[in-house]
């Protein structure tokens, strides 16, 4: 079989530097070249092992080159957060030379056939490249290919933005993916009716383009504000919805993040505090007022900041402040200070802690998922005796009665 010079690629060009293609260039110069194929055959086994590449190895690593979208049509989305017709042009021109290629085998320029076939030591499990693997040896022609990869840019991003739902912020500010990232399920949470609504519709304007506010989740701990917060994430990944979780610790890094992700205009993204708080004397929350509103940089179109915190006004309050002899104006002003900061939160949603039926109800709901159910009576008695042995009654420790009673009896 004849197939396209890959040296006539255009918006994939920087492919070329790749060992893979430098290795193949030369088999193709001599197909009998058996020292050739045989370095092609390490590079492709040295990538499978590194990346997880599983079945068809060679077509698998292609499939992995177009989703890393080290291309200028993935950037240019990326960065633009849309694409023109110019550009859609030279990507199908590129999808004509390396959809044979991406259909091909590793034994179709080598001998042996081990890596058609090939099963490494952790395959990668990653939804959003197996969905494309499977689109594009699906795709009839190039159109359809070129449709295939401008649809997955727009949709899931590019590299560790298509592989992952949330990240974790660097000490130098990079964002690194969460492979663990837990799965959840909106219709687990059971409870505040009206708080998850609330967050929902938030939330879901956002994805949409619409307007939405920060958003400030407080009250009882494990009442499950942030399980909320990391449930929305799944539901609405694949809508292009990212979660970076943020601590405390690294406010400085605050503005400078949200103009790294605003310049992301294809993605949106929930900068996630979990359990904020500041203690009396701390000044990072300073960098959090401005960055919400006050800073010269506005906040970006495409960032919200949701945080969850067991205290309503997230500043620790002491005696001090509530000391008659101190000045009527340092009261007032040490109260603007406290207030202000919860008031850049345009929605608040405040967590009671569960009535005993609704701690029993989770209790129920958490063992019927699991193929166990218990009688009404003798849930209120063994939900109830935990809940006595244990620091009172909310999800958390629920899910802890769930956990030992499958594990114990």
């Amino acid at each position: 079989m004849a197939y396209p010079d890959l040296h006539l690629l255009v918006a994939c060009r920087s492919f070329l530097k790749e060992d893979i293609f430098r290795t193949l260039f030369d088999v193709q110069d001599d197909p009998r070249d058996q020292e050739a194929q045989s370095r092609f055959a390490a590079v492709l086994l040295q990538q499978a092992e590194e990346k997880g590449l599983q079945g068809n190895v060679f077509s698998a690593y292609l499939v992995y080159l177009l989703g890393e979208g080290d291309t200028i049509a993935a950037r240019t989305i990326e960065s633009k957060g849309t694409y023109g017709a110019g550009l859609k042009q030279v990507l199908t021109q590129d999808m004509k030379i390396l959809l044979p290629y991406i259909k091909s085998k590793a034994s179709d320029f080598m001998e042996g056939t081990f890596l058609d076939a090939y099963t490494p030591a952790r395959p990668l499990m990653d939804e959003s490249s197996a969905s494309l693997a499977r689109r594009l040896t699906a795709c009839e022609d190039a159109v359809a290919a070129a449709a295939v990869l401008l649809e997955q840019y727009s949709r899931y991003g590019r590299g560790t933005l298509a592989r992952h739902i949330a990240f974790r912020i660097a000490h130098d500010g990079k964002f690194i993916g969460i492979d663990d990232f837990p799965v959840l399920f909106w219709e687990d949470l059971i409870g505040y009716e009206t708080q998850k609504e609330k967050l929902r519709i938030n939330t879901h304007n956002f994805v949409q383009g619409k307007q939405a506010n920060n958003v400030l989740l407080t009250g009882a701990r494990g009442t499950g504000k942030s399980t909320a917060v990391k449930a929305l994430a799944n539901i609405y990944h694949t809508e292009g919805l990212r979660l970076i979780q943020i601590t405390r610790d690294q406010l400085v890094q605050l503005s400078a993040v949200m103009q790294k992700l605003g310049n992301i205009k294809s993605k949106k993204f929930i900068l996630f505090f979990d359990d904020l708080s500041f203690d009396e004397g701390e000044s990072g929350y300073k960098y959090l007022k401005s960055a919400i509103d006050g800073s010269v940089m506005t906040q970006p179109e495409n960032v919200l900041i949701y945080a969850t915190s067991n205290r309503r006004h997230l500043l620790k309050e002491t005696w001090q402040d509530r000391k008659e002899e101190l000045e009527e104006v340092y009261r007032h002003d040490s109260a603007n200070e406290s207030i202000s900061l919860s008031d850049r939160f345009g929605l608040i949603l405040h967590y009671e802690p569960p009535t005993q039926e609704e701690y029993l109800e989770i209790i129920d709901h958490e063992l019927k998922k699991s193929g166990v159910t218990l009688a009404k009576s003798e849930l209120r008695i063994q939900g109830i005796r935990w809940e006595m042995e244990h620091s009172g009654r909310n999800g958390r420790i629920a899910a802890q009665f769930v956990k030992w009673y499958l594990g114990n009896v």
